[in-house]
């Protein structure tokens, strides 16, 4: 009864498109699902992601889920997830492409996944990281640890996305750093994001994880914006 008052008067709708869910769908509408622009980049070793990367860090695979386009489906899924505390659209995500990552069955498993982080003033500020949901859910589908304090954000900076890729190189490369102890050396790091634009982030993260002897790191984000 509760469920019903509360779905009476505060409906849920599609994170999508903003339609009335029905009683079997959660967080986006089955009409957004089918919709939802797959880049099935892990069936390509030279995808787009991965080429993000050459000549610049050794990694061993990279992905994104979606094709992420300004004013789309995906742009609302990730403003949503990120500014308005729907955290559950990470969840959702993760789960599906942890199901689609895993039918690849890598021959070097993923050991540890890691969330880019945020910066404590700017967790503090928004409450949470916006890929921790999808982080948890991939590290949940391939049963191995989730962790946030490998990696760490030493300064607090404006938002990227203003800046160009000239800009964004010269003032990230010492932001992040790792915890080099002997509990983190060899191992396979999976590094998420929400969106791969220039990459210049995931390579400053990946650097300060290559700092660990004998780490390997692939890269997994939940969208990347088309070029």
């Amino acid at each position: 009864m509760i469920n019903y008052l509360i779905n009476l008067f505060f409906p849920k709708v599609c994170d999508g498109c903003r339609a009335l869910l029905l009683q079997n769908e959660t967080v986006f509408c089955t009409s957004c699902r089918h919709e939802m622009p797959l880049t099935q980049y892990h069936l390509d070793s030279k995808n787009e992601a991965i080429k993000k990367f050459y000549g610049k860090i050794d990694i061993q695979f990279a992905s994104a889920f979606l094709y992420f386009n300004k004013k789309g489906m995906v742009q609302e899924l990730i403003h949503n997830l990120k500014y308005k505390g729907h955290q559950e659209i990470g969840t959702v995500l993760g789960n599906w492409y942890a199901e689609d990552l895993k039918e690849l069955q890598f021959e070097i498993p993923f050991d540890i996944v890691i969330p880019v982080p945020l910066h404590k003033k700017k967790f503090k500020e928004r409450g949470y990281n916006q890929v921790t949901t999808f982080g948890k859910a991939i590290a949940s589908g391939f049963q191995i640890p989730f962790n946030e304090t490998i990696l760490f954000r030493k300064v607090y900076s404006k938002t990227q996305s203003k800046k160009n890729l000239l800009g964004r190189s010269e003032n990230i490369d010492n932001i992040f750093d790792s915890v080099l102890t002997e509990e983190n050396q060899n191992k396979h790091f999976l590094l998420v994001d929400d969106v791969l634009t220039t990459g210049a982030t995931l390579e400053a993260c990946s650097r300060a994880l290559l700092k660990i002897p004998g780490t390997k790191i692939s890269i997994v984000c939940i969208a990347m914006a088309h070029s």
